[in-house]
């Protein structure tokens, strides 16, 4: 049985049409009739949305046709075999603010050795005289009347060269003094 028949013997179980199982699994309905025809293939994320919206489904039938479709029809011991490496597949999260104030059970009892630590780790910040408060500028705002001068007498050098114009119908006119 090809992977198309088993997706096609899945929307046969689910019990809804091609259309509603593509919106169950949110997926374009297009794509279903296009996999259940053999046209294309299933990607990954269309088989992890089956999986994740009909977990009875067992993994190998599904992905390599082995074994039986559905997990009630395996034995109680394969179940729960199945179970515990699932289990031992799933990623492990690192614990949350909130989870290790419920699980820790000596948390807050050491407030003592917190606040002799964390004032070990400040830094101690001397303070300012008033001469070291004055913000000391690289550039000054205000231009000595020396720089204005110099600045004035150096425009005065620079002589127009030419003044052009450029109109809106694309013409110019150019004028040197």
């Amino acid at each position: 049985m090809g992977l198309n028949e088993r997706i096609s013997k899945v929307i046969e179980y689910s019990g809804f049409t091609s259309s509603e199982f593509a919106d169950e699994i949110d997926v374009q309905r297009s794509s279903i009739s296009h996999i259940t025809s053999g046209r294309n293939k299933p990607s990954l994320e269309f088989i992890i949305k089956i999986k994740s919206r009909f977990p009875e489904i067992l993994w190998d039938w599904l992905v390599n046709g082995e074994g039986e479709m559905l997990k009630s029809e395996l034995p109680e011991t394969e179940i729960k075999k199945e179970e515990t490496e699932e289990e031992k597949t799933k990623p492990t999260s690192l614990p949350d603010l909130f989870t290790m104030m419920n699980d820790d059970e000596d948390f807050g009892s050491n407030e003592e050795e917190l606040l002799v630590n964390s004032t070990e780790r400040e830094s101690v910040i001397p303070h300012q005289s008033k001469a070291q408060e004055k913000i000391s500028a690289s550039q000054p705002l205000e231009k000595s009347n020396d720089q204005i001068i110099s600045q004035i007498s150096d425009n005065q050098t620079n002589k127009i060269k030419r003044i052009v114009l450029f109109f809106e119908n694309g013409k110019f006119e150019s004028f040197e003094p």
